[in-house]
């Protein structure tokens, strides 16, 4: 896969990263079928396989349905994450049949972390770098995402702090500042995926004030190092329409996109 082929690093995708890691602080895993949820984590519960085992028709509306009673009987938003090669063909309709509401598409990329890991992280000019895990600093975290996305994301502060405190050499959270003000301007993480070869990029907002500067690029070329430094040799991120085609001019390839369908009880 030096070529970055998009056929087979999607098939590396779902072999690798479509599978299920029962040891998620705080989330309870339960096996329906041929999917797994995962319920109790602050951010809401969620629904995931690596693919539905020929389900279709009215078997594959009984597991949507359980699924969504499943939630609703605990008030838990839940979100299905459908992948563009997912089959059968019409399980977006049945999906919305039972009540879950289509989100932001976004576009699975992968890219080789060799070139990217050669690229120094080079911030703008008054911007700098750090490597964080102490609470204030994911709370501060929190409160940017917060202004970004105009909703309460304190919950974030709480997943980070708990996933570090479990598996502290699993995730990395690197934080872009203002030097003169201190003010966390921008965040990402990085999450290793052990038995795989892949390492797995998170967050990249940036306060408006700060964007068009590199600032996104920097933080992925400082994550990329770091994965390469770990022995992994491919970067994996669910892609927004703002972020691909900075990842695109990076050297990431497309392999297929994800629309989250969400139930809100």
């Amino acid at each position: 896969m030096t070529d970055l082929d998009a056929a087979a690093l999607r098939a590396a995708y779902d072999a690798q990263l479509r599978t299920i890691d029962p040891d998620v602080p705080g989330v309870t895993f339960e096996m329906d079928g041929p999917v797994h949820r995962g319920y109790g984590s602050p951010g809401g519960g969620f629904v995931v396989y690596r693919d539905l085992g020929g389900l279709a028709g009215a078997d594959l509306d009984a597991v949507i349905a359980r699924q969504r009673d499943f939630f609703a009987a605990r008030g838990e938003e839940v979100e299905w994450k459908l992948h563009a090669h997912d089959e059968p063909a019409d399980l977006s309709t049945r999906l919305e049949a039972h009540g879950f509401a289509p989100q932001e598409r976004e576009t699975i990329v992968i890219g080789a972390i060799a070139p990217l890991a050669a690229a120094l992280p080079v911030p703008p000019p008054g911007v700098r770098l750090r490597e964080v895990s102490e609470r204030a600093d994911l709370d501060r975290i929190a409160r940017m995402e917060t202004e970004v996305w105009g909703d309460d994301r304190g919950w974030l502060a709480d997943t980070l702090a708990d996933e570090i405190a479990a598996h502290p050499a699993v995730i990395t959270v690197v934080v872009a500042e203002d030097e003169q003000t201190n003010e966390v301007v921008s965040a990402g993480w990085i999450r290793f995926v052990p038995g795989t070869a892949f390492a797995t990029l998170w967050g990249g907002s940036t306060l408006a004030a700060y964007r068009s500067r590199g600032i996104y690029r920097a933080l992925v070329a400082h994550r990329a190092r770091l994965a390469d430094a770990n022995g992994y040799t491919l970067l994996q991120v669910d892609a927004s329409d703002d972020s691909r085609p900075i990842l695109e001019r990076l050297g990431f390839v497309a392999v297929t996109t994800t629309t989250p369908y969400v139930y809100h009880p």
